[in-house]
């Protein structure tokens, strides 16, 4: 470097002259402030061999300023000697110096920028939380002034961006990279800026439309575009940005990490297994790809090839706790809760200490809430509400969401005494608690107080999470069939809707709305929309194919529908009635007997599968067996809540039961 410049110097003294007074620079001028410039140059690579030795170092400083004054419109002189500033940690004297400049020209921009700079050099790490904030205030005052005096400075206005960005000013952030776009439309500093502030401000849909703007051949955007279609949850999406960051570097490791896991969250099992195991190929002593594989092939169903995955990754890493933990999923899916409950205390005792880090808290809440889950499947609540309590006192800070989870273990008790003790207590101990307030609205308007219960969801509106708002309000509504009010809150949650999992939502609940008021054409439409969206939705085929049972109509293609829900989750207690159903109204009383004798066991309690099962005993003959199964249903409806109570229904089922008790005494006369 050295040598170089001195071959520079040579050529450059050819045409020394002394500093020009006029405004612009000549020819001739420009090349003596080349010559101090490379002089300046060679003194500063001297100063840093030999620890900024003074002589060395005031040359330097020296050369540079004399370039400057030849040739003030040389930004990169006053960058160069900046940063020579600071590697003589000499940074008042920098200040001294462009004050000086400042003093005899205020419009001096040049020096403005070096004065920027040099504050910026002072401003600490922000990604260490070490900034000082009167750093950034003069540092921004000065790039203010420079935007302000020169607005086609495009690197300015990215500079001052940056600093609000850092000042947590996110509408001047955004102003300010804005200004860079109107300047240079395609500025990908700018873009790239923009959408960080969006990512700050979590706005996932303008950080999305920022980064598709910013070119694709850079894969650490495309990286970032896949985080925030992650965040979104538009996994499909994420998915091809990855593929399109691994064509750019197909060796890069973390990309097809990234890759993969996109695959397994968009449930592209095929795709997702290949790439996991050539990342299995690649480094055999990484245990996180038989992880996902074992996960893959539980999705699959396919039991035995996810416990041989998950042997393989216990056998890389035997104290994993992520290993430990799909053991307990994979039993789960493989039906056997108690095995699943077993394992997981068994993880718990194990663990167990006096007092955990920030990772093992939240780990053993997980864990907790796992085995409160399980407790609840098996409807063993009260087991499941002690899981919930230790929840509090490993992590008190997540008391509020395990708190919501005990009132809603008290609803699925139908223990509803206890269910209102507990959100009361829960509201005034964590009165800011999202999960705490929707749980008590929930409750209130189960009881029948509906108006009250919208009153507490629609406080809670604040241009945050407005979208899950509207949803909870809908669900609200729902539960005190105020189907207008309904209708209104879906509709601005799908104004919000961006991803297409969020207008899916909308449109299974509007099909819902529908349903309940017996607009079946309307309803069936919306599930069609869901379907169309993700032909893999369980719920809205299930739901769809039950209507259409229900109403005797187009019978084979409803159940073609249901058995594709039950292939997606085949242990459905909901879809095992379906199913059950459907048969019954084809006539098939033997499968409808055991569809939904299988109901009954997974959900047990539910009046409406009693009631079905009372009407294949009937029609089998079976008629005391029938009787039983509807004083099941009415015993059942009378423990349910006033949303839930369904008066048709019940009136319905006890004109059933009166006239087959009407018949079994006749025909026991004869």
């Amino acid at each position: 470097m050295i040598r170089s410049v001195r071959v520079l110097i040579v050529s450059a003294s050819l045409v020394l002259l002394p500093a020009c007074d006029g405004q612009t620079p000549t020819g001739q001028e420009k090349a003596a402030a080349y010559f101090n410039f490379s002089m300046a140059h060679y003194y500063g690579e001297l100063a840093a061999a030999y620890g900024n030795r003074g002589d060395y170092y005031k040359q330097a400083i020296d050369y540079y300023k004399q370039a400057l004054k030849l040739d003030p419109s040389a930004t990169f002189l006053l960058e160069e000697l900046t940063d020579l500033y600071v590697q003589g940690n000499q940074l008042k004297a920098a200040v001294t110096e462009a004050e000086a400049l400042l003093k005899q020209n205020p419009e001096n921009l040049q020096a403005r920028r070096m004065l920027g700079r040099i504050y910026m050099r002072s401003i600490g790490d922000s990604q260490q939380g070490k900034i000082n904030e009167e750093m950034v205030k003069k540092s921004i005052e000065q790039y203010q002034i420079i935007t302000q005096k020169d607005p086609t400075d495009v690197e300015s206005w990215l500079t001052l961006g940056r600093l609000q960005r850092v000042s947590q000013n996110s509408v001047e952030a955004e102003k300010a990279f804005k200004n860079a776009l109107d300047r240079d439309a395609n500025n990908e500093d700018a873009l790239t800026g923009l959408a960080m502030v969006y990512h700050d401000l979590g706005d996932t849909k303008h950080e999305i439309e920022m980064l598709n703007r910013v070119s694709d051949k850079s894969p650490n955007v495309l990286a970032s575009l896949g985080v925030a279609y992650e965040q979104s949850r538009d996994f499909a999406s994420a998915a091809d940005v990855f593929k399109r960051a691994l064509e750019l570097k197909p060796d890069n490791v973390q990309i097809k990490h990234a890759l993969a896991q996109d695959l397994l969250w968009s449930e592209q099992y095929d795709e997702a297994l290949k790439l996991y195991t050539e990342l299995a190929e690649t480094d055999p002593k990484d245990a996180r790809a038989p992880v996902r594989m074992s996960e893959i092939y539980r999705h699959k169903k396919m039991f035995d090839k996810a416990r041989v995955a998950l042997a393989k990754a216990k056998e890389l890493d035997p104290d994993s706790l992520e290993v430990r933990y799909d053991e307990v999923i994979l039993l789960e899916a493989e039906g056997k809760g108690e095995e699943a409950i077993t394992r997981l205390r068994a993880v718990l005792d194990e663990s167990v200490k006096k007092s955990y880090t920030a990772q093992e808290r939240e780990s053993r809440v997980m864990l907790l809430d796992k085995l409160a889950a399980l407790y609840r499947e098996a409807r063993q609540y009260p087991k499941a509400v002690e899981a919930l309590r230790q929840i509090v006192e490993v992590n008190p800070e997540a008391g509020g969401r395990a708190s919501a989870s005990i009132v809603e273990t008290y609803r699925l008790a139908k223990d509803f005494s206890s269910a209102q003790t507990e959100a009361d207590a829960a509201l005034k101990k964590y009165p800011k608690d999202p999960a705490v307030k929707v749980t008590h609205a929930y409750l209130l308007a189960d009881m029948g107080k509906v108006d009250q219960a919208a009153a507490e969801i629609k406080a809670m509106l604040n241009g945050e999470k407005d979208r899950e708002t509207y949803l909870e309000l809908a669900e609200v509504y729902e539960k005190g069939k105020k189907y207008p009010e309904m209708e209104k809150a879906l509709a601005e949650a799908e104004k919000l809707s961006q991803s297409k999992q969020e207008k899916e939502s909308v449109y299974f609940k509007r099909g819902s709305m529908f349903e309940r008021q017996k607009k079946y054409s309307a309803a069936e439409a919306e599930f069609r929309k869901v379907i169309e969206l993700n032909p893999k939705s369980s719920s809205a085929l299930n739901y769809l194919g039950y209507m259409l049972a229900d109403r005797g109509e187009r019978l084979e293609e409803a159940r073609d529908m249901i058995r594709k829900a039950l292939e997606i989750e085949p242990d459905n207690g909901a879809y095992l009635d379906s199913l059950g159903w459907v048969n019954f109204r084809l006539n098939r009383l033997d499968e409808a007997e055991q569809n939904l004798r299988r109901s009954i066991e997974v959900i047990n309690g539910d009046p409406t599968v009693y009631d079905h099962l009372g009407d294949v005993y009937l029609k089998q003959g079976k008629i005391k067996d029938a009787i039983a199964q509807w004083q099941l249903s009415l015993k059942e409806w009378e423990k349910s809540t006033q949303s839930e109570v369904d008066s048709s229904e019940v009136a319905k089922v006890t004109k059933k039961l009166e006239s087959a008790r009407v018949r079994l005494a006749r025909e026991s006369q004869r």
